[in-house]
Parts: structure tokens; sequence; C-alpha cells
């Protein structure tokens, strides 16, 4: 018996240790998974940036950008703390970083210098820019306040500030965060891949000039969804050396609709391709869904959809300029010019300010080929006014019922 008992004895103590040995291990499981969720966050106010805008942050955010950029973490976060303001002077943010995300959440406002004046002695061309950054994502409830109402009625020769720069970045973002009044284009997403944008809100007067809600250039696997966006320029205008790009669930307006171009201005060689547009809606903006490229330009655009879209009394719901030059409407025909192929217009409809509700000028020398109209409905905006279509060497094909009477060329 006495031997039994030593054996239950050290039974029970094997058990214990087992079920010790468990629970630590749960315990130090659950603290690694911690640091995994939680990961390294730090306050801009932590290296000196001035409250309520009062002073100039620039030094004090570059100082806290580069702490972070340099922790060797799988993320780590740089908060700008909400109910605060900071004043920014032109400032880039330089990667490559060593931290693989970087979070960079704007919770507060960012302001611009507000005069002109105040930007001498810097690049006036840019204001927040983010350069040759791989895993970034800026998100946040807060407000991106270029204050360019002081630059509007300048020259565009005083190159003036564009609110954010994407610069060769890879693999990032941008969500959530208010953007209003910039001294130009809101963002520009320039020699990048692999970027997401959504759930903004843009913002700036209808009259005020050049200010594209995003403008991309040079960019490939580019999404944008969810966002609303109203300025003075075009929604979102892609350029040059640009492919893949996915736009979807977009409001629009005021502005100048959604743009492919404009293309080829210098007589380059222009290459733009797989451009998907869809479930986007346009108030009382100048343009819906366009392509323009100058005459004097060499290259392609080409693998584009523009599907179920709605219009609210947009001048030119659809339209394909190719023929554009410095003179407007005395445009001499010239032997070069963008190839426009392989464009579709699927479930369209809504309204027309204007007469033309669908103009396809394509140019002689090298017309657009492969145009498909498929559904497409478009009536007056103008109770009892009729629309009808204008084309010029367009080439393509329709089906099912278009509205207006389409002017195709049936054949691709």
């Amino acid at each position: 018996m006495a031997i039994n008992a030593m054996d239950n004895s050290k039974f029970c103590s094997f058990i214990n240790i087992l079920v010790f040995c468990f629970l630590c291990s749960n315990i130090v499981c659950n603290a690694a998974i911690g640091l995994t969720l939680k990961p390294e966050a730090y306050d801009v106010l932590d290296f000196g940036a001035a409250q309520n805008g009062s002073a100039d942050s620039s030094e004090a955010f570059l100082e806290a950008w580069d702490y972070v950029c340099s922790k060797e973490t799988e993320k780590v976060s740089l908060i700008v703390p909400e109910n605060e303001t900071f004043l920014l002077h032109p400032v880039t943010f330089n990667g490559p970083c060593k931290a693989k995300e970087i979070e960079f959440q704007i919770q507060g406002k960012l302001i611009s210098p507000i005069s002109p004046k105040t930007w001498e002695g810097h690049d006036k061309g840019k204001w927040i820019t983010f350069s040759k950054v791989s895993g970034l994502k800026i998100k946040g409830n807060g407000e991106i306040n270029g204050r360019g109402w002081g630059w509007w009625n300048q020259s565009c020769r005083d190159h003036r500030g564009l609110a954010m720069i994407f610069q060769s970045c890879k693999n990032s973002s941008l969500s959530e965060v208010r953007m209003v009044n910039s001294a130009q284009t809101h963002v520009l997403i320039t020699g990048s891949d692999d970027i997401i944008v959504e759930g903004l809100m843009i913002s700036a007067p209808e009259t005020s000039p050049n200010t594209d809600g995003i403008h991309l250039s040079s960019a490939r696997n580019i999404v944008i969804r969810n966002s609303v966006i109203g300025s003075g320029d075009d929604c979102v205008s892609i350029g040059d050396q640009t492919s893949n790009v996915d736009i979807s669930r977009v409001k629009c307006g005021p502005g100048h609709g959604i743009s492919i171009g404009s293309l080829g201005r210098a007589g380059n060689y222009v290459q733009v391709q797989n451009i998907r547009v869809s479930k986007v809606v346009f108030n009382g903006t100048t343009n819906g869904a366009r392509i323009k490229t100058w005459q004097v330009g060499k290259g392609f655009v080409r693998g584009v959809t523009f599907e179920n879209l709605i219009f609210h009394s947009v001048k030119n719901p659809i339209i394909i300029d190719q023929n554009y030059c410095d003179v407007r409407g005395a445009c001499k025909e010239l032997q070069t010019g963008v190839r426009i192929s392989d464009v579709a217009y699927r479930n369209l409809w809504g309204t027309s300010s204007t007469a033309v509700a669908i103009t396809l000028n394509c140019s002689r020398s090298v017309s657009c080929t492969g145009l498909l109209l498929h559904s497409v409905w478009l009536k007056s905006a103008m109770s009892g006014k009729n629309v009808t279509s204008t084309c010029t060497n367009a080439h393509g094909a329709t089906v099912g019922v278009v509205h207006p009477a389409p002017c195709l060329q049936h054949h691709l």
C-alpha cells in the first residue's frame, strides 16, 4: 500500500508539472500573439511636433519618419493624433525602410503654408511626398488640407504643389483620409506598383483649376475604389506608361470626369493598357468616360472597359478626342497619332446636358478600331430635347439597345 501511495504521489506531481508547463506555454504564446497584433507605435508629438498649427512641424515629422523607417520590425505605426493640427512645409519621407510595414495613421489635420510667398525656398511643385517606400499604409479619419486658394488665380507655370505624391512606391495604400483644397492635384501616383486607394473623400471647388483628384503616371496595378471625388479638374486622370488599373464604386462630381489622357503632348510614344472603370456615378461633370490624345503623339491606348456607369446631367458622357492640339477647334490633320483600340462601353445610362451625348472624334491617319457600344441609353437632361451621336473615323460594333443612334463604322 505504501508503494501505491508513493506512485500515486509521483503521478500527481507529474500531472501538476504538465499542467503548469501547459499554462506557461499558453502565457508565452499569448504574449507573442499580443506583440504581433500590437505593433510599435509612435506619436509625432513625442518628436516635438507643434500643436494647433502654430509653427512648422516639418522637422519633427521627418525625425519621426526616420526613426520608424529605421526600425527592424514587421510592423510599426506613426500616429498623427486626433484633435490636433500640424503645419507642414514641403516634406519628403524617404525609403527604403527596414520595417516591412509602416502604418501612417492620420487622425488629426495636416495643413500646408497658406500663402504662395511662404513657399519661397522650397520645391513649390510638391507638398507631402513618399519616395521609394514599400509596405506603406496611410490611413485614418483625419484631414489633409492643401489650403490652395492662394494659388488658384496664379499661372500654372508657378508649379503649384501637389498635395500627396507616391513616388517609386510599392505594395502601399491610402485609405479613409479626407483631402481638401490642394493647390493642384490631390494625389499623384508615379513610377509606382501595386497601390490601393480606397475610402477617400477628395474635395475642391469646381472653379479651382487643375485640382485633379487622383493622377496616375508610369503606374501599374492600381486599384481606386469606394471614394467620393469632387474637384476643378478630372476626378481621376490616367497618364502615360500606365497599365492594369481598376477604378470602381466612385462618385465623381463636380469635375471633368474620368480621363485617359491627355497623352502624347510631347510627341512621345504612349503606352496605356488594361484599364477598367466600373460602377461610377458622374454628377454634373464636364465629361464622363473620356479618352484624350494629342495629334503629335504615337503609341497606343488599348484594352479599356467602361461599364455600369451612371451619368446625371453630364456635358459629354462618352467622348474620345484623338485630335487634340493647342488650338482648340482648329486642329490640322497630321499623319501621327496615338492608336486607340479595343475600347468597350457596357451598361451605361443617364442624361446629357448637351445635344451631343456621344462623341467619337478619331484621326483619319490612325483611326479608332475595336470600339464596342453595348447596352447604352443616354437621353437629354432637358425635358423634350433630343440627343445625338457624332463619329469621325470610329470603327466598331454595337450590341443590344444603343441610344442615341450609334454612328460607328460597323467593322472591327
